[in-house]
């Protein structure tokens, strides 16, 4: 598999999407959540690229697999996320379903494209 830049998987390309929209999305938490909920939901959706990114510029195989996993996880951590923040009442149904399902996408593309390293 021969890839020149990260940029060109779509897998970080949507992922990028999924954290901006997470970004625009937390902005109207409440203001009290900003270290805590808001925080993590972030930091867990830049991390999903982000490693996605990291362990392609590693150029091992098996290091490139080991950050598509993080980022695999990443992503569970952002689908249980949003589910507390719906389950708080800080989302409505309509975008808490965008991000899910989403979420859900990104898992089987990064399973997909771990699969095609091995």
């Amino acid at each position: 598999m021969s890839i020149k830049s990260f940029k060109e998987l779509i897998v970080w390309q949507r992922s990028m999407v999924q954290a901006e929209k997470i970004y625009k999305l937390t902005r109207s938490f409440p203001g009290n959540e900003k270290f805590g909920l808001t925080s993590q939901i972030k930091r867990a959706g830049i991390s999903v690229p982000s490693n996605i990114a990291e362990g392609q510029a590693r150029k091992s195989s098996n290091e490139f697999k080991q950050f598509l996993y993080i980022a695999k996880a990443s992503n569970a951590e952002i689908e249980t996320q949003i589910e507390l923040a719906f389950r708080l009442g800080f989302i409505i149904k309509e975008d808490f379903n965008i991000i899910i399902n989403e979420c859900i996408e990104i898992s089987k593309m990064l399973q997909s494209l771990v699969s095609k390293i091995n």
